[in-house]
């Protein structure tokens, strides 16, 4: 960490301090960190507590004490009480599916509600993909079961925002009527 930065990991629902080497919401202090949103004091006290400030990154430390930024709290599913990282599930896929050095995106792994585990993974995609084939790939892989999504939704384009971030909120409209 920089000089002056404290740095913290905290266990994303309840806010409890995790070890620094189990993976968790990044938690800073010191004194770069903002007041708070200017008229905004509903989003401050979300976001920080008693000085220390609530990233929404998920991270955790190695032996060394460097820190690894696993992704963004909003990229994760919580499936069977485990943490799921889109972003890792997706650079899997594109890796099996050989669809690296594509102009546009091609895929994007969305969580849904799913009464027996919490949420459920599914698959957003711009290019045909078989799902049992998939399936099938992602277990020869190694890829844990919770990691492998439930269902492929087919679309014309996946929707990325004029940053060229993924559009995380169409991508959850359209997971979701998908699996209506």
């Amino acid at each position: 960490m920089a000089p002056g930065i404290a740095a913290e990991i905290r266990e994303p629902e309840t806010e409890r301090k995790l070890s620094l080497h189990e993976s968790g919401m990044l938690w800073l202090r010191g004194p770069n960190i903002f007041e708070g949103y200017l008229h905004d004091e509903k989003r401050t006290t979300e976001v920080l507590r008693d000085g220390w400030f609530k990233t929404g990154d998920i991270g955790r430390f190695d032996e060394d004490g460097f820190l690894f930024i696993e992704g963004r709290l909003s990229r994760f599913s919580k499936i069977g009480g485990e943490m799921v990282p889109h972003e890792s599930v997706e650079s899997k896929i594109i890796d099996l599916l050989d669809l690296a050095g594509r102009d546009e995106r091609a895929i994007a792994i969305v969580g849904v509600q799913d009464e027996a585990k919490g949420e459920a993974l599914v698959l957003l995609s711009a290019v045909d993909v078989d799902l049992s084939q998939l399936r099938d790939k992602l277990r020869d892989a190694g890829v844990p079961n919770l990691w492998i999504p439930k269902k492929i939704c087919r679309v014309d384009a996946i929707p990325v925002l004029a940053s060229g971030k993924l559009d995380l909120k169409t991508c959850q409209q359209l997971a979701a009527s998908c699996n209506e």
